[in-house]
């Protein structure tokens, strides 16, 4: 059995990363992020350009067409680079989402092409994580609400007139909003068991999508403590020679290299919609969740107080990776998921779970 990915999906990873590496650097998102919108129309239409707004969008609609498992390796890239959380919701998950509904043709016509072409924003709200991203630029905004008998509705809620009360957060890349409004029949697509099923469906993927940034963010926030310590030196010699500084950057490591396959393991079950994903899904967010949470911890010890600083590269992937570590179900709700899944009778126990 082959575990490794395709020439295409490496291909693709390192043609997003040459892009990124150019048009995202540290310093440019500083200043997109201090701007009031905090979004770039520039760096979006880049964004579009390389094809990276319509990967989930179907060929028949200007896009590409990929799936789960092809987006794994751009997530970690997109992590790697601290793009916002906007990019991915709207090209990856709230994507799949409308493709995946039937009763959302008409949505699909009206917006997917836009979606590619990079001129349309998509959000999702979602009793797990009420709290939506771009909803201030969103076109069209999926919302996972209660209905009048308690059973779940989807709805798909234009973004024009949409009533907004925004958030703040501890990471400056992150426009958070609530929309207290109240939903009618009128924006409503699915309900009941089918938008249950859905809304499952999307916290997993969503789910994946927030795993696959942590070990990019993990990654990238080891590589600047890498740096720093062969750069700064105590006693005439780099900090990075001493013991106990390798120690922490080992630990770091150890971490990445034991959650990375639990992250792929988790995106073919979701691809393949296994009768364990949740739980293989829940697995991989602690994982990867804990291996950023180390990063991120590790990283201040050997930078010291100038890494919480705003002109310290550090601080921006540690404060994604702290708001990361809470979205779509912090860790108290993965491990109640994953504990419910190991205590069942058919509980996915052993290498047959594991590999078939």
């Amino acid at each position: 059995m082959d575990f490794t990915f395709n020439e295409d999906q490496v291909a693709l990873r390192d043609s997003v990363s040459r892009f990124l590496m150019n048009e995202a650097a540290p310093e440019l998102l500083r200043e997109i992020w201090e701007t009031g919108g905090g979004r770039s129309r520039e760096l979006r239409a880049k964004f579009a350009a390389q094809g990276m707004t319509g990967l989930s969008v179907p060929e028949a609609y200007g896009g590409v067409g990929l799936g789960d498992i092809d987006w794994a390796l751009v997530l970690e890239e997109l992590g790697y680079y601290a793009i916002p959380d906007s990019l991915v919701d709207t090209a990856y998950v709230a994507t799949t989402l409308m493709c995946q509904v039937d009763e959302a043709a008409a949505l699909r016509e009206q917006w997917l092409p836009k979606v590619a072409d990079g001129t349309a924003r998509l959000s999702i709200e979602h009793p797990v994580n009420p709290y939506v991203a771009d909803a201030h630029l969103a076109n069209v905004v999926f919302a996972f609400r209660a209905g009048a008998g308690g059973a779940l509705e989807l709805h798909a809620v234009p973004g024009a007139g949409l009533q907004r009360s925004s958030l703040t957060s501890i990471d400056a890349s992150r426009r958070l909003a609530a929309l207290p409004q109240k939903l009618n029949a009128s924006t409503r697509l699915l309900a009941g068991a089918r938008a249950q099923a859905m809304a499952d469906a999307t916290l997993d993927r969503a789910s994946v999508a927030v795993a696959g940034r942590l070990i990019g963010l993990a990654q990238r926030m080891l590589d600047l403590s890498v740096d720093h310590v062969a750069q700064r030196k105590q006693f005439g010699k780099p900090i990075g020679s001493f013991q106990a500084v390798k120690h922490h950057l080992a630990d770091v490591m150890t971490k990445i290299e034991f959650a990375r396959p639990v992250f792929y393991r988790a995106v073919l079950a979701l691809q393949r919609d296994e009768r364990h994903r949740a739980a293989l899904v829940s697995h991989a967010k602690l994982a990867c969740a804990d291996a950023a949470w180390t990063a991120a911890r590790k990283g201040i010890q050997v930078h010291g107080a100038s890494g919480y600083t705003w002109e310290v590269d550090l601080q921006m992937f540690m404060k994604r990776a702290w708001v990361l570590d809470a979205a779509w179900g912090d860790r108290a709700f993965h491990k109640a998921r994953l504990g419910e899944a190991l205590v069942r009778d058919d509980a996915p126990l052993g290498p047959a779970a594991t590999l078939s």
